[in-house]
Protein backbone atom coordinates (compact mmCIF):
# COMPACT_ATOMS: atom_id res chain seq x y z
CA UNK A 1 0.00 0.00 0.00
CA UNK A 2 2.88 2.23 0.58
CA UNK A 3 4.42 1.51 -2.18
CA UNK A 4 1.71 2.50 -4.22
CA UNK A 5 0.99 5.84 -2.78
CA UNK A 6 4.40 6.63 -3.10
CA UNK A 7 4.12 6.08 -6.97
CA UNK A 8 0.94 8.11 -6.86
CA UNK A 9 2.11 10.68 -5.37
CA UNK A 10 4.85 10.97 -8.34
CA UNK A 11 2.16 10.45 -10.74
CA UNK A 12 -0.56 13.01 -9.59
CA UNK A 13 2.17 15.76 -8.95
CA UNK A 14 2.90 15.87 -12.49
CA UNK A 15 -0.51 17.35 -13.15
CA UNK A 16 -2.10 20.68 -12.24
CA UNK A 17 -5.72 19.45 -12.40
CA UNK A 18 -7.47 16.26 -12.30
CA UNK A 19 -8.49 16.98 -15.88
CA UNK A 20 -4.75 17.33 -17.34
CA UNK A 21 -4.24 13.87 -15.43
CA UNK A 22 -7.63 12.03 -17.41
CA UNK A 23 -6.23 13.83 -20.43
CA UNK A 24 -2.70 12.58 -20.32
CA UNK A 25 -4.38 8.95 -20.80
CA UNK A 26 -6.69 9.82 -23.93
CA UNK A 27 -5.20 8.34 -26.78
CA UNK A 28 -5.54 10.51 -30.22
CA UNK A 29 -7.72 7.42 -31.67
CA UNK A 30 -10.24 8.12 -28.39
CA UNK A 31 -10.41 11.58 -29.64
CA UNK A 32 -10.97 10.29 -33.24
CA UNK A 33 -13.48 7.38 -32.49
CA UNK A 34 -15.26 9.31 -29.62
CA UNK A 35 -15.09 12.80 -31.22
CA UNK A 36 -15.72 14.15 -27.69
CA UNK A 37 -12.90 14.93 -25.41
CA UNK A 38 -15.28 15.17 -22.06
CA UNK A 39 -16.85 11.45 -22.67
CA UNK A 40 -12.80 10.78 -23.34
CA UNK A 41 -12.46 11.95 -20.00
CA UNK A 42 -15.16 10.02 -18.34
CA UNK A 43 -14.54 6.54 -19.86
CA UNK A 44 -11.08 7.40 -18.28
CA UNK A 45 -12.40 8.30 -15.11
CA UNK A 46 -14.84 5.24 -15.09
CA UNK A 47 -11.67 2.54 -16.40
CA UNK A 48 -12.83 2.01 -19.85
CA UNK A 49 -10.67 3.98 -21.93
CA UNK A 50 -6.72 4.75 -20.69
CA UNK A 51 -3.65 3.39 -20.20
CA UNK A 52 -2.55 4.17 -16.46
CA UNK A 53 -3.90 3.70 -13.30
CA UNK A 54 -7.81 4.68 -12.88
CA UNK A 55 -7.93 7.19 -9.73
CA UNK A 56 -11.53 9.05 -8.93
CA UNK A 57 -10.98 12.72 -8.71
CA UNK A 58 -11.49 12.37 -4.91
CA UNK A 59 -8.44 9.61 -4.86
CA UNK A 60 -6.16 12.14 -7.41
CA UNK A 61 -7.13 15.26 -5.09
CA UNK A 62 -6.02 13.35 -1.85
CA UNK A 63 -2.95 12.54 -3.26
CA UNK A 64 -1.86 15.60 -4.86
CA UNK A 65 -2.80 17.22 -1.50
CA UNK A 66 -0.22 14.54 0.45
CA UNK A 67 2.42 15.42 -2.42
CA UNK A 68 2.16 18.96 -2.26
CA UNK A 69 2.32 18.50 1.82
CA UNK A 70 5.42 15.89 1.47
CA UNK A 71 6.95 18.59 -0.74
CA UNK A 72 6.44 21.87 1.68
CA UNK A 73 7.42 19.59 4.55
CA UNK A 74 10.63 18.98 3.02
CA UNK A 75 11.59 22.21 2.13
CA UNK A 76 10.50 23.47 5.61
CA UNK A 77 13.17 21.15 7.16
CA UNK A 78 15.47 22.14 4.67
CA UNK A 79 14.89 25.97 5.61
CA UNK A 80 14.58 25.37 9.29
CA UNK A 81 17.58 23.12 10.23
CA UNK A 82 20.46 23.85 10.02
CA UNK A 83 21.91 20.60 10.46
CA UNK A 84 20.19 19.47 7.15
CA UNK A 85 21.85 17.85 4.50
CA UNK A 86 25.58 18.26 6.09
CA UNK A 87 28.26 15.56 6.25
CA UNK A 88 29.03 16.42 10.10
CA UNK A 89 32.41 14.78 11.65
CA UNK A 90 32.59 16.75 14.52
CA UNK A 91 31.61 14.75 17.68
CA UNK A 92 29.94 17.87 19.48
CA UNK A 93 28.69 19.36 15.93
CA UNK A 94 27.46 15.70 15.52
CA UNK A 95 25.67 15.54 18.70
CA UNK A 96 24.28 19.15 18.47
CA UNK A 97 22.35 18.35 14.89
CA UNK A 98 20.98 15.54 16.81
CA UNK A 99 19.27 17.86 19.36
CA UNK A 100 18.68 20.60 16.58
CA UNK A 101 15.07 20.09 15.98
CA UNK A 102 14.07 19.26 19.34
CA UNK A 103 15.67 22.38 20.53
CA UNK A 104 13.99 24.66 17.46
CA UNK A 105 10.35 22.85 18.77
CA UNK A 106 10.36 23.06 22.26
CA UNK A 107 10.72 19.68 23.19
CA UNK A 108 14.48 19.79 24.52
CA UNK A 109 16.61 22.57 26.01
CA UNK A 110 20.20 21.48 25.81
CA UNK A 111 22.54 23.74 28.06
CA UNK A 112 26.46 23.45 26.52
CA UNK A 113 29.26 23.67 28.74
CA UNK A 114 32.58 24.63 26.61
CA UNK A 115 36.00 24.85 28.24
CA UNK A 116 38.56 26.19 25.89
CA UNK A 117 41.12 29.02 24.98
CA UNK A 118 39.60 31.98 22.63
CA UNK A 119 41.48 33.38 19.76
CA UNK A 120 43.63 35.82 21.82
CA UNK A 121 45.02 31.96 23.49
CA UNK A 122 43.13 33.55 27.26
CA UNK A 123 41.17 30.20 28.35
CA UNK A 124 37.85 30.60 28.83
CA UNK A 125 34.66 28.44 30.15
CA UNK A 126 30.71 29.23 29.90
CA UNK A 127 27.07 27.77 29.71
CA UNK A 128 25.17 28.40 26.68
CA UNK A 129 21.90 27.97 25.93
CA UNK A 130 21.42 25.94 22.62
CA UNK A 131 18.08 27.08 21.67
CA UNK A 132 18.49 30.45 22.40
CA UNK A 133 21.74 30.65 20.06
CA UNK A 134 19.74 28.82 17.28
CA UNK A 135 17.36 32.02 17.36
CA UNK A 136 20.58 34.48 16.69
CA UNK A 137 23.59 32.68 15.35
CA UNK A 138 24.08 30.76 11.95
CA UNK A 139 24.24 27.54 12.37
CA UNK A 140 25.25 26.20 9.40
CA UNK A 141 28.71 28.11 9.59
CA UNK A 142 29.18 25.48 12.78
CA UNK A 143 27.68 22.30 11.55
CA UNK A 144 30.04 23.22 8.40
CA UNK A 145 33.26 23.78 10.34
CA UNK A 146 33.63 27.35 8.62
CA UNK A 147 33.36 28.73 12.48
CA UNK A 148 34.20 27.97 15.90
CA UNK A 149 31.32 27.55 18.87
CA UNK A 150 32.65 29.80 22.07
CA UNK A 151 30.54 31.11 25.12
CA UNK A 152 30.05 34.57 25.23
CA UNK A 153 30.12 37.38 27.51
CA UNK A 154 25.77 36.95 26.54
CA UNK A 155 25.56 33.68 27.19
CA UNK A 156 23.94 31.89 30.26
CA UNK A 157 27.41 32.16 32.08
CA UNK A 158 30.83 33.22 31.13
CA UNK A 159 34.15 33.24 32.83
CA UNK A 160 37.77 34.49 31.27
CA UNK A 161 40.27 32.68 33.31
CA UNK A 162 42.89 35.86 32.46
CA UNK A 163 40.97 38.40 33.20
CA UNK A 164 38.97 37.11 35.80
CA UNK A 165 35.54 38.93 33.63
CA UNK A 166 32.28 37.37 34.75
CA UNK A 167 29.22 37.41 33.45
CA UNK A 168 25.47 35.59 33.46
CA UNK A 169 22.36 36.46 31.91
CA UNK A 170 19.04 35.06 31.92
CA UNK A 171 17.17 33.56 28.80
CA UNK A 172 14.16 32.88 27.17
CA UNK A 173 14.62 28.85 28.48
CA UNK A 174 16.87 29.80 32.08
CA UNK A 175 16.89 31.55 35.24
CA UNK A 176 20.30 31.57 36.37
CA UNK A 177 20.91 30.82 39.83
CA UNK A 178 24.42 32.27 41.43
CA UNK A 179 23.95 32.59 44.74
CA UNK A 180 23.79 28.63 46.16
CA UNK A 181 25.95 27.12 48.18
CA UNK A 182 26.03 24.31 45.45
CA UNK A 183 27.74 26.15 42.92
CA UNK A 184 25.58 27.25 39.78
CA UNK A 185 21.91 26.12 38.78
CA UNK A 186 19.56 26.95 35.77
CA UNK A 187 16.11 27.01 36.38
CA UNK A 188 13.62 25.72 33.62
CA UNK A 189 11.20 28.65 33.02
CA UNK A 190 8.90 25.99 31.31
CA UNK A 191 8.66 23.47 34.30
CA UNK A 192 10.33 25.63 36.99
CA UNK A 193 13.09 22.50 37.30
CA UNK A 194 16.49 22.48 38.55
CA UNK A 195 19.36 21.77 36.22
CA UNK A 196 22.56 20.93 38.60
CA UNK A 197 25.36 21.56 36.26
CA UNK A 198 28.07 20.16 39.38
CA UNK A 199 30.08 17.44 38.31
CA UNK A 200 30.06 16.04 41.46
CA UNK A 201 26.19 15.87 41.68
CA UNK A 202 25.11 12.60 40.98
CA UNK A 203 22.03 13.81 38.72
CA UNK A 204 21.78 17.13 37.02
CA UNK A 205 18.28 16.96 38.03
CA UNK A 206 14.57 15.68 37.26
CA UNK A 207 14.07 15.26 33.65
CA UNK A 208 17.66 16.33 32.85
CA UNK A 209 20.80 13.70 31.55
CA UNK A 210 24.57 15.33 31.64
CA UNK A 211 26.62 13.73 28.72
CA UNK A 212 30.57 14.58 28.83
CA UNK A 213 32.50 14.72 25.07
CA UNK A 214 35.17 14.42 23.90
CA UNK A 215 37.19 15.84 20.21
CA UNK A 216 40.18 14.01 19.94
CA UNK A 217 43.11 15.69 18.08
CA UNK A 218 42.52 12.94 15.11
CA UNK A 219 38.61 13.93 14.48
CA UNK A 220 37.95 16.87 12.43
CA UNK A 221 38.21 20.32 14.35
CA UNK A 222 37.06 22.08 16.69
CA UNK A 223 38.40 20.25 19.46
CA UNK A 224 37.93 21.28 22.88
CA UNK A 225 39.52 21.13 26.27
CA UNK A 226 36.33 19.99 27.73
CA UNK A 227 32.63 19.85 26.27
CA UNK A 228 29.37 19.13 28.25
CA UNK A 229 26.18 18.75 27.11
CA UNK A 230 23.00 18.90 29.93
CA UNK A 231 19.71 18.40 28.13
CA UNK A 232 16.29 19.03 29.34
CA UNK A 233 13.63 17.64 28.91
CA UNK A 234 10.29 19.68 29.69
CA UNK A 235 6.75 17.47 29.95
CA UNK A 236 4.70 20.59 30.16
CA UNK A 237 3.28 20.40 26.57
CA UNK A 238 4.42 23.07 23.55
Amino acid sequence: MDDDNVGGDNMVSDFNSYEEFLDSQITVADLYYLEDEELARQLVELGYRGSGEVLRRDEFEARKAAAEASKLSKTNQEMTLASYGKSIKNPLMKELAKREEANRSGKMTTIIFIRDKNARGQEISGYIDYAQRLKVDDFGMYFAGKKRLLPRASDLSFYNWETQKSTSNHTANFEVITENTSGLLFKSKRDRKIINVDPKSTTPGDNSTRTPLTTPADLPPPHYEQVVLYDHITRRKT
